[in-house]
């Protein structure tokens, strides 16, 4: 059973400043990020690469970010997110005719961006996408198979509900680092969610319940007072 690996983004954007900040803010939340600043050389690294995730801008010289994502779709099933600086109707429905799977217009909070990301890497786990990798990820007794959505936690299956599926894999791609409470939020609820954010602590409390020896006195699920959570491997 293979590791995880990291997921691979690649950011087609020739404003340099811009893709830069993309590969901080996504280097830091462990993926893995190559950047190109122009249709053709994007399309290069598409073929090479096989990026799980495509971020591709509207407007690019050489070659526009529409065509782009277009000769993508033809061999690659990543998941493709347009970002641009129009906010017209009628390029988003171009790009979303021509495969992309999601739209962002500029400016836009990395938070966003993230979250959307780990949507898309969502989807795809549950179609089937990422099945040769057998994704498994593990921190201390729990071990959590992506493919086949189980959890394990002593080598004892547990169960948990979708949302609770969602927020472990969020604490856990995150092992040993603070998972922000808005982070956690807009990644398991969506960008839009507006309600009340005691349902974290819930589902936290829950998952808990479900996987620490001592429930009461936690050390995977850690709080972070003020800030978020933290999965720790012990």
């Amino acid at each position: 059973m293979l590791e995880a690996r990291p997921f691979r983004v690649l950011v087609v954007e020739d404003e340099a400043p811009l893709a830069e900040s993309i590969r901080y803010a996504l280097e830091s939340e462990g993926f893995m990020v190559s950047t190109a600043g122009s249709g053709p050389t994007g399309l290069e690294a598409a073929r090479s690469h096989n990026p799980d995730v495509v971020l591709i801008d509207l407007m690019l010289p050489g070659m526009s970010g529409l065509d782009v994502c277009r000769e993508i779709r033809s061999f690659s099933d990543a998941a493709i997110i347009m970002l641009t600086a129009k906010d017209a109707e009628a390029d988003k429905v171009a790009g979303l005719e021509l495969g992309a799977d999601d739209y962002m217009t500029k400016p836009f909070s990395m938070r966003e961006l993230i979250a959307r990301i780990r949507a898309q890497l969502r989807r795809l786990a549950r179609t089937g996408q990422f099945a040769e990798a057998n994704e498994v990820l593990r921190g201390g007794a729990v071990e959590m198979d992506i493919e086949a959505h189980v959890v394990r936690v002593d080598g004892e299956t547990v169960d948990l509900t979708p949302k609770e599926f969602d927020l472990l894999e969020s604490l856990m791609r995150r092992k040993n680092r603070l998972a922000e409470r808005h982070a956690l939020i807009s990644e398991v609820w969506g960008p839009s969610y507006f309600g009340d954010t005691k349902t974290l602590d819930v589902h936290v409390k829950r998952l808990r319940e479900k996987i620490e020896r001592e429930p009461s006195r936690p050390t995977h699920i850690v709080t972070v007072r003020g800030l978020g959570y933290k999965f720790v491997d012990e």
